[in-house]
């Protein structure tokens, strides 16, 4: 990537791929070629192109998982909250104050917090923004309960630079259950571990007291429970401030716990991973880019805009992931309205190479 009139051009130099201002690292294949326009980009089925990047996956790699591999602590606390938010289905839960406690979340904990503050400011840097804004995003995309930033950060690095080979963290390849779900709930080989991938992929953010903090001793987790006792608190004091029992105050409370939080969760969960997923099987490309991502319009919808993944692996950086005008990215405008409101600064576009 280099800097230029405002704007980020991707490409491959002397073996070395920009994942961030501040981060660099190596590119296994620096002779790839760029990721040019495709002519049919408007749907359809479009051959891959050939790509010196595609690693091939080692038998051991290829193996099922077994019982002995799963990371129990993860696979306990996925199920827990699975179970959590089937409650949203109990009628005595359901309120309509619970279902705009659900809406909100979709936007404030999914759009705010993972797409643009997770993925598009931290990863990749899209934009910059004053420090406690940068702090407040980070905040809530913790509380979307998708591990820490550094994490976070550090195993979507990765799949940028291993997309769709072995080293790819949640490689497709591997499967479409591997690439949902699977790689989540399974012991990382030696040299993925938790702590190596943070330290290669995401220097940048453990230098950072308040990541560093975050990642400590799991304290992230501790975020999402209070958003979740938070809304039950809130649910509760509204309603006996509205005159209401003591009965229906807690009716209340526990509404808006289990729709905006475990329902919430779970709905973020499934259409992050459906990035992962779905938009490396199945959709429309319009660029050649060196692995399968494409572009899938319902992924994109309940994602927030993050469903244009081929769009996303032709021009990393940029801020804005629709680039058909209707491609429709709330992220984006998001963004938009906070560059109105002076709050994002140099703002990476698509360059003019990267527009369909």
């Amino acid at each position: 990537m280099s800097v230029a009139g405002g704007e980020v051009v991707y490409a491959r130099r002397a073996g070395v791929r920009l994942l961030s201002p501040t981060l660099t690292m190596p590119d296994e294949s620096a002779t790839s070629p760029a990721h040019m326009p495709l002519e049919s980009g408007h749907g359809g089925s479009v051959a891959l192109a050939a790509s010196k990047e595609r690693e091939a996956i080692s038998p051991a790699a290829s193996q099922p998982a077994t019982i002995t591999d799963l990371k129990m602590g993860t696979f306990i606390g996925f199920i827990l909250c699975h179970v959590l938010a089937a409650l949203a289905f109990i009628p005595w839960l359901f309120s309509w104050s619970g279902v705009a406690a659900f809406v909100a979340g979709l936007y404030f904990f999914g759009i705010l917090g993972i797409n643009i503050g997770y993925h598009r400011l931290l990863t990749h840097r899209s934009f910059r923004c004053p420090r406690w804004l940068e702090r407040t995003l980070a905040i809530l995309g913790t509380c979307g309960m998708q591990f820490s930033p550094a994490f976070w950060v550090a195993v979507h690095r990765c799949h940028h630079q291993h997309s769709d080979a072995e080293h790819d963290p949640h490689s497709p390849v591997r499967g479409f259950i591997w690439a949902h779900f699977g790689w989540l709930i399974t012991r990382r080989p030696r040299h993925q571990t938790r702590a190596i991938l943070i330290d290669r992929y995401a220097p940048d953010l453990i230098r950072d007291p308040f990541y560093g903090a975050l990642e400590r001793g799991s304290t992230w987790i501790v975020l999402p429970v209070l958003s979740w006792l938070a809304l039950f608190l809130v649910g509760l004091a509204g309603a006996l401030a509205a005159g209401h029992g003591l009965a229906r105050a807690v009716q209340l409370g526990a509404s808006l716990s289990v729709w905006g939080g475990p329902l919430r969760t779970v709905f973020v969960w499934h259409t992050t991973w459906a990035v992962n997923s779905v938009t490396h099987f199945w959709g429309y490309r319009n660029y050649a880019t060196p692995d399968d991502s494409r572009n899938n319009a319902i992924v994109a919808l309940l994602a927030g805009g993050e469903g244009w993944h081929n769009n996303h692996h032709a021009d990393p950086r940029s801020a804005r992931h629709g680039h058909r005008w209707w491609e429709v990215d709330p992220s984006w405008w998001t963004i938009r309205l906070l560059m109105a409101c002076g709050l994002a600064t140099n703002v990476v576009h698509p360059t003019a190479a990267q527009r369909p």
